[in-house]
């Protein structure tokens, strides 16, 4: 952070302070996990920005909440709300810890980079040019997300970031947009927005079993961390127990995962030829792990019984998805089919973003987990599916899970 840079108290709206600490922090996590995978100065430089720009919010926030509480009732009340606070301020801070991994050159085995593509989705960084067919269209007009599965998370015109750009915002020649998907529809969008053909990262196969394994439970961490937070607004939009508690158990099985991860990365220190070049994955897996403790904070005042303050719940409603979960009823038309049988994306909108299934009695930390299911994935009933989308698409999604 700037410490040159002052910030006195003035009166903000607390909800639109921390809707844009939501959206800075969920586009924080892209951006810091693509300086990464593409090893790019550019990408991280914008991450420590945005970091600093959540600086800004979180003290403005958290004046903001210091002034409205005046007795003990307001201060359980506005609680959760410091937790919501706190929680935004540790992902930026993770994210921009992965961002100087790259800065500094702290060094990274070439195994994560040929494996990040395999993680849930890749985000690029694309320009648009002037000669583009893109260039002077809304993003409604162009249609993208429903046509390529490809998504434009944010927009950055003049030095100014736009966050969740709606139907209605158009594309400018020289506008940076940063494009999120399943790197097969991303690469092509890249290629019409910015004339330029897309280069895939090199693969580059560990040949050392212990780092293969560490690789992929750091890629595994990143996807769970992720979802963490996806859940964590959901449980904090709905003052859902039952969603706040599918993140802790998700916390949990990242924090087991990051001690598996430990061990391995130890084991293959002994194989490499510089095990200093490992550093930069510690630095990875520990970053990615703050970022589910940050989920596990921002949904602990649903866990606790404090419930959910209207702002904040007003603030997440800003967004245009939601995310429901909803259990598999065994006369239902999903169970014993595949996501892919009854086109559950395409007929509902819907993003199944994992399933959990019941393995012990144990509760939900002895379950399995599959993150970002696909086509193939088949569900039976007592599965839990956790997906995102539009209201009405969540409605036809009950049709599906539920018995006749």
């Amino acid at each position: 952070m700037d410490v040159s840079r002052e910030v006195e108290y003035r009166p903000v709206s607390v909800k639109e302070v921390l809707a844009e600490m939501k959206d800075t922090a969920e586009l924080l996590i892209d951006l810091s996990y693509s300086a990464v995978l593409f090893g790019s100065d550019a990408v991280a430089e914008e991450v420590l920005v945005l970091e600093e720009r959540m600086d800004v919010l979180q003290l403005q926030a958290r004046m903001s909440v210091l002034m409205a509480a005046r007795s003990p009732d307001d201060a359980e009340q506005l609680a959760p709300v410091l937790g919501v606070v706190g929680a935004a301020e540790k992902v930026a801070d993770a994210s921009g810890d992965i961002a100087k991994i790259v800065l500094e050159q702290v060094g990274l085995p070439d195994a994560i980079r040929s494996a990040l593509p395999e993680a849930v989705e890749t985000v690029l960084r694309a320009s648009v040019d002037a000669d583009s067919r893109f260039a002077g269209r809304t993003l409604g007009d162009i249609n993208l997300e429903t046509e390529t599965g490809v998504r434009v998370i944010a927009i950055r015109r003049q030095g100014e970031w736009l966050l969740n750009p709606t139907f209605e915002t158009t594309l400018e020649a020289g506008d940076v947009v940063l494009l999120r998907g399943a790197e097969k529809d991303v690469g092509a969008v890249y290629e019409t927005m910015t004339g330029d053909p897309y280069e895939t990262p090199t693969p580059s196969e560990p040949r050392i079993d212990d780092l293969e394994r560490a690789v992929d439970a750091i890629v595994l961490m990143k996807n769970m961390s992720e979802l963490a937070i996806d859940l964590a607004y959901g449980a904090v939009l709905f003052n859902s127990t039952e969603l706040a508690e599918e993140v802790s158990a998700l916390e949990a099985e990242v924090d087991a995962l990051e001690s598996r991860f430990e061990a391995w990365t130890l084991r293959a220190a002994a194989d490499v030829e510089d095990p200093v070049s490992l550093r930069g994955l510690v630095h990875l897996a520990s970053a990615t792990e703050v970022i589910s403790d940050a989920a596990l904070e921002l949904s602990e005042g649903v866990l606790r019984g404090l419930g959910t303050h209207p702002v904040v719940a007003e603030a997440v409603y800003e967004s245009d998805e939601v995310i429901v979960r909803q259990t598999v009823d065994g006369g239902s038309q999903l169970a014993g089919a595949t996501l892919g049988e009854h086109m559950v994306r395409t007929e509902t909108g819907m993003r199944v973003i994992a399933v959990r299934r019941p393995r012990g009695s144990d509760g939900p930390y002895d379950d399995e987990w599959e993150i970002q299911p696909g086509a193939a994935s088949k569900l039976e009933g007592g599965d839990v599916i956790l997906a995102k989308g539009t209201r009405t698409g969540a409605d036809r999604l009950g049709e599906l899970t539920s018995a006749a």
